[in-house]
């Protein structure tokens, strides 16, 4: 059973830093890019960051530029995503996704990833 599980989300004040964690079992992402999308109430999701397997690229979404940084661990299959300066604009729930197989993709858009986590809810006070 292929599952994405995501963990590390809560309650934190503005200005405060959450770090979220993504493992992926029950099939190999090897060579997958990897992703954070979320969505808040009342909007659709959107994407937040990405990288590739191989080499480390990454992509953000300009709300998030410079702020959060995404990261992975090819031999635990475990994305991250370090959280800083939060805002309340950043409340959400936060998605892990899994792309198809692509060293050195970098996908973007949702319609890419095959697999998706539950989500983690992320709120920040203001």
């Amino acid at each position: 059973q292929v599952q994405l599980v995501e963990s590390g989300g809560g309650l934190v004040q503005t200005g405060g830093s959450l770090r979220l964690s993504c493992a992926a079992s029950g099939r190999t992402f090897r060579g997958s890019p990897m992703g954070w999308f979320r969505q808040a109430p009342g909007k659709e999701r959107e994407f937040v960051a990405a990288i590739s397997w191989s080499l480390g690229n990454t992509a953000y979404a300009d709300s998030v530029k410079g702020r959060f940084t995404i990261s992975r661990d090819n031999a635990k299959i475990t994305v991250y995503l370090q959280m800083n300066s939060l805002k309340p604009e950043d409340t959400a729930v936060y998605y892990c996704a899994a792309g198809r197989f692509s060293p050195q993709g970098l996908d973007v858009t949702s319609d890419d990833y095959d697999y998706w986590g539950r989500g983690t809810q992320v709120t920040v006070s203001s």
